[in-house]
């Protein structure tokens, strides 16, 4: 595929590809940022070519946020081996779903699941903040697996808030600190990518060239958010997800109630 984007409009979707890598890597929700901006600054560029790009940009910039977090924070490797090639999977079934049926049937069930996200949070300053670790057991690995799963095929459905879900159910099931859930997250979150992004090669919709620029891009922005996170450790991905349910919740409901394109 040659489309002829102009120097300006590279210069605006790198840039908006680097900032969506950076909120990517607080606590997600880069999707929110890349998608729109492709869609209006380079519309002859097909649907499905954006989405793919975005994806391709996304589990670049978010595993290599993974590898940073995970030197730092080092999240239970019990945990992630079936977590992994778990998230992969759903992602793919969600993604393939996604051709089948109108992802737009999730945005009310996902802007009631933030505002629940949101008051919880709200109303538990002390969830999160310490870790409480819990046992690998039976009924709990299976409980983190089924929550895993189902994010998963969401991500690859719709997507908007797969990190923050994430978070959540490490937070919850696992009794981990928000800081050591963003990392494990981050990991599920690149699998999560990677499964989407399979179908779309397979569909043959990924440009290549372009794809990878904004990779590069969402590299450079996953890096500096990475750090950020270390350096601002709990306090900051709480003070960063409660900011992200305000955002996508009125986002979400701009496009459910004016008929804005969904963002994915």
């Amino acid at each position: 595929m040659m489309v002829d984007l102009g120097l300006h409009t590279w210069a605006l979707l790198l840039g908006g590809a680097a900032l969506a890598g950076w909120v990517d890597a607080l606590v997600g929700g880069g999707g929110l940022i890349l998608i729109p901006l492709l869609l209006a600054g380079a519309p002859q560029i097909p649907y499905a070519t954006v989405l793919a790009s975005n994806k391709l940009a996304s589990v670049s910039g978010t595993a290599s946020a993974a590898v940073t977090l995970s030197l730092r924070v080092c999240p239970p490797r019990r945990v992630l081996l079936y977590a992994v090639p778990l998230a992969l999977v759903c992602a793919a079934a969600g993604a393939l779903l996604a051709t089948a049926l109108d992802s737009a049937v999730m945005r009310p069930v996902t802007i009631a699941l933030l505002v629940g996200v949101g008051i919880f949070v709200a109303l538990r300053p002390d969830f999160g903040a310490r870790a409480h670790p819990r046992p690998w057991t039976g009924r709990r690995a299976a409980a983190v697996l089924a929550a895993v799963g189902v994010i998963a095929a969401y991500d690859g459905f719709f997507g908007p808030g797969t990190g923050m879900f994430l978070i959540m159910a490490f937070t919850a099931l696992l009794g981990r600190t928000f800081l050591e859930s963003a990392a494990m997250s981050k990991v599920v979150n690149t699998a999560t990518n990677l499964g989407a992004l399979c179908v779309f090669l397979l569909g043959g919709h990924v440009w290549w060239a372009f794809g990878l620029a904004l990779a590069a891009a969402n590299v450079c922005g996953a890096q500096l958010g990475a750090r950020t996170v270390l350096g601002g450790g709990t306090r900051l991905v709480r003070y960063a997800l409660l900011a992200l349910v305000v955002v996508m919740s009125a986002y979400l409901g701009y496009q459910q109630f004016l008929g804005s394109p969904v963002a994915g």
